[in-house]
């Protein structure tokens, strides 16, 4: 930026600045308010499709014991973002994304075991609601366990934090080769929603581009997830 002589100058040119910090602002969290509204309903495309096509045939349907399913995985890989979001105290958008995420991806593994492995309709539920009463009152445990040191900005607080933000993208990131084996095998793409992998992309360009815009950026927000 170009000084302006004056101390008249250097006073415009310093709202200047605080103008386009508030401005970078508001688009960060614009798109990072887009990026996780896509990410939430992103599985919603794939659960509907499932469900008329009485099919998840490619969607790596098979159970604990053979191989975990993406589904799966992706429903436990929510708790850990759920615990950094809520000990931080983030917006609303951001607390209540990936606890949806989490239900969405626990339903289409509902889905793999009705349609796939051939359960009955009562066990799927008995499991599924099971699964979700552990992953809540995990996630639960975990943030009044966190939260305290947090906010009293000790060391541990922190380093907690800072390790359920990587062990989310890890999780995240593990759950894909089932899939990937899926697609290999089949030697196509088969049961996967095209308007689900659209919105997929869609939320991670907004959640890109709401980095962009971030004052202080960290590596972590370019991982998935």
């Amino acid at each position: 930026m170009v000084a302006v002589a004056g101390d008249g100058g250097f006073r415009q040119s310093g709202r200047v600045r605080r103008s386009n910090v508030t401005v970078n602002a508001v688009v960060e969290n614009i798109f990072g308010t887009m990026g996780a509204i896509f990410w939430t309903i992103q599985l919603i495309p794939q659960l509907v499709k499932s469900c008329r096509a009485k099919s998840t045939t490619g969607l790596s349907p098979y159970l604990v014991g053979q191989a975990l399913p993406t589904a799966f995985l992706w429903g436990v890989a929510s708790l850990p973002p759920g615990v950094y979001v809520i000990v931080q105290d983030w917006n609303v958008p951001l607390i209540v994304q990936p606890q949806l995420l989490g239900l969405f991806s626990l339903l289409s593994w509902g889905q793999c075991m009705y349609y796939g492995a051939g359960r009955t309709r009562a066990w799927c539920a008995a499991v599924l609601g099971v699964t979700l009463a552990l992953c809540g009152a995990l996630e639960a445990a975990l943030v009044f366990a966190l939260r305290p040191s947090y906010r009293r900005g000790t060391h541990a607080g922190k380093a907690g934090v800072r390790f359920f933000g990587v062990l989310s993208s890890a999780l995240l990131s593990i759950a894909l080769p089932p899939q990937y084996y899926e697609i290999y095998k089949h030697g196509a793409v088969i049961g996967i929603s095209l308007p689900f992998m659209a919105i997929d992309l869609l939320g991670g360009v907004f959640s890109i581009l709401s980095l962009v815009f971030k004052r202080h950026i960290s590596l972590k927000g370019f991982l998935p997830g």
